[in-house]
């Protein structure tokens, strides 16, 4: 089981590669293919839930 610690480096690292794809491309003007874009709401989740359960107690 990954520690807290490690759990929200990760979690920050996945919400930041999402967040880019999806900005970086809308800024440019490019449009983004429906795979991509499902990564990119994939990885916005999964960051979501690593940094939501990285405490102790119930999450949110």
């Amino acid at each position: 089981m990954p520690t807290s610690s490690m759990k929200v480096v990760v979690g920050a690292v996945l919400l930041l590669i999402g967040s880019a794809l999806i900005l970086g491309t809308g800024l440019q003007q490019i449009p983004l293919p429906a795979i991509a874009g499902s990564v990119a709401a994939l990885l916005l989740a999964a960051g979501s839930v690593l940094l939501g359960t990285s405490e102790g107690g119930q999450p949110v």
